[in-house]
């Protein structure tokens, strides 16, 4: 939410989250070509969002942490193009679209703020097609680690550890490799010395080493932060 923001308008802005939903693992929050209400921000869990290809096939468009906010896909069309599932028990807060862009001018503020996070959301989705473009795949998977290691970081997490709550083949899909590619660059990365691997469980070892692996492209090297 807005930095600076006052009681009344935290106080507005609870009064548009009208309701908090509960989601099971596997379970679906919404689905492509459903129908546009809201948004949803993360309250706690994670989410994948997806789309899928003439041949069946599922492309994941992105993961989504406490404090993040997806939905973004279905203001265009009024329907949404991806399909949302939690990849853990998840809760969400829902946040109906018409009740921000009322003509009340005390959401002003907030109001502006979800426009700033739609544009980085158009921003993001064309900064990933570049980098997949452009690197290798060793650079995507250490780009990858380094967003979420930041994206932990600003919520307040280790920057160190991390608890991967997708599949090696979810990783794939979404960097555009092939799941033995992930698992590969995995175990290369701990014979480096750059990770410590046991599954899911991923811990940081060598920060500055990630980071040179993709030094000489964007000067931001990580994949860009949802909502940030």
């Amino acid at each position: 939410m807005p930095l600076g923001a006052t009681e009344d308008l935290l106080k507005r802005l609870e009064e548009l989250v009208y309701v908090r939903k509960r989601i099971k693992t596997g379970a679906t929050l919404y689905h492509n070509g459903s129908q546009f209400h809201a948004l949803y921000a993360v309250k706690s869990g994670f989410i994948k969002t997806e789309t899928l290809h003439d041949d069946g096939r599922a492309q994941i468009t992105g993961f989504y942490m406490g404090g993040e906010i997806l939905g973004f896909d279905g203001i265009a069309a009024e329907k949404h193009i991806c399909t949302a599932v939690a990849l853990e028990d998840t809760e969400v807060c829902i946040i109906p679209l018409d009740r921000i862009g009322n003509n009340d001018h005390g959401l002003n503020k907030l109001q502006n703020h979800f426009y700033k996070l739609m544009s980085k959301e158009i921003v993001r989705d064309h900064t990933i097609m570049m980098l997949l473009g452009s690197m290798h795949s060793e650079e995507r998977l250490a780009a990858f680690i380094l967003n979420l290691s930041h994206r932990n970081q600003l919520r307040g997490y280790s920057a160190d550890h991390l608890i991967l709550r997708m599949k090696r083949e979810e990783i794939g899909s979404y960097l555009g490799m092939k799941v033995e590619t992930v698992s590969r660059i995995f175990t290369h990365f701990q014979e480096q010395g750059l990770l410590e691997v046991h599954q899911k469980d991923i811990k940081i070892l060598d920060m500055a080493g990630l980071k040179n692996l993709i030094s000489n492209h964007s000067s931001k090297p990580n994949l860009p932060s949802k909502n940030q």
